[in-house]
């Protein structure tokens, strides 16, 4: 799954989101790092809605355009699960090996 894939499901898991709720969310968990372009993330919505991950919660109009609120469905909840222990398990093989780096330099960063 792509970083941006993971982040939108991500930040659709606590409560159903509209598009500019989703770009804000996803900057404020990456503390700026990712910021999503609204053509990348309607594209990504699309696809998660074909894929069945996403699916519309509700819509309403504000200011004359229409806002529409998007939720996890069952298969994204899982799919966003198994990402997170896969990322889980790599981020563990990673420091694990990094400790084994430490140890067998001695403490040297080099």
């Amino acid at each position: 799954m792509r970083e941006p894939t993971f982040l939108v499901l991500t930040a659709l898991a606590e409560e159903p989101r509209h598009g500019y709720a989703v770009i804000e969310d996803v900057a404020t968990m990456t503390s700026g790092r990712v910021r999503l372009r609204a053509g990348t993330l309607y594209a990504a919505l699309d696809r998660l809605r074909v894929d069945g991950l996403i699916e519309v919660d509700r819509e309403e109009v504000v200011q004359s355009r229409l806002r529409r609120y998007y939720r996890l469905t069952g298969a994204g909840e899982q799919s966003l699960a198994a990402e997170s222990a896969r990322l889980r398990l790599q981020a563990t093989i990673a420091e694990s090996r990094l400790r084994t780096r430490r140890t067998t330099l001695g403490g040297a960063t080099a």
